[in-house]
C-alpha cells in the first residue's frame, strides 16, 4: 500500500502513474478537497479538519512493507520506526539512519529563523527535475518494498 499525505502533495499524479505500472494500491489521505480518482486502485480517505489529522491517521496504519509519501518529518519518523518505507516529494528516501539528523536539522533551522527575522528565505521552486527524481525513486522503492525482508 502506498499511503500519501495528500493535502499538499505536489506529486499525486506521479504516484498514480507509478502505482498503475507496478499494480500497487494507493490511499490518498486528506482533510477534503480531492476529486475522486477513476483508477480503481486509488482510494481517498478524508479525515477530520485539524492539525496533523492526516498524519495521525497514516501513522496509525502504515507498517512494514508499506510506502508513505510525505514531506512531514515527524510523520516520516513514525512510519520509519514502524517498518514502512518513506519517500519525500523530492524523491529522497527517509530511513532509520537519516531521520534523526533530518529532524535535528529542521529543529535547528526553525530556532535560527525564530532568532533572526531576516532569515526567512524560501526554498527553490519544485520543478521537472524534482518530479523525475521522485518518479525514479518511487519506482525503485515499490520494487524494494515488495522484496521479502530478512
Amino acid at each position: 500500500m502506498i499511503f500519501v499525505d495528500a493535502d499538499a502533495c505536489p506529486v499525486k499524479s506521479e504516484i498514480v502513474r507509478v502505482a498503475e505500472r507496478n499494480k500497487a494500491r494507493v490511499l490518498m489521505v486528506c482533510n477534503g478537497g480531492l476529486r475522486p480518482y477513476v483508477e480503481p486502485f486509488v482510494d481517498i480517505q478524508v479525515v477530520p479538519d485539524g492539525p496533523d489529522e492526516a498524519d495521525k491517521w497514516i501513522a496509525e496504519r502504515a507498517g512494514a512493507g508499506d510506502i508513505c509519501v510525505t514531506g512531514d518529518l515527524p510523520l516520516a519518523e513514525r512510519c520509519v520506526h514502524q517498518g514502512a518505507f518513506v519517500l519525500t516529494h523530492s524523491g529522497e528516501e527517509i530511513t532509520p539512519q537519516n531521520v534523526g539528523p533530518k529532524i535535528a536539522t529542521r529543529d535547528l533551522m526553525a530556532d535560527l529563523r525564530a532568532a533572526d527575522p531576516f532569515m526567512q528565505g524560501r526554498g527553490r521552486p519544485f520543478d521537472k527535475s524534482d518530479r523525475a527524481r521522485f518518479l525514479n525513486a518511487l519506482d525503485k522503492l515499490v520494487v524494494k518494498a515488495r522484496k521479502p525482508g530478512p
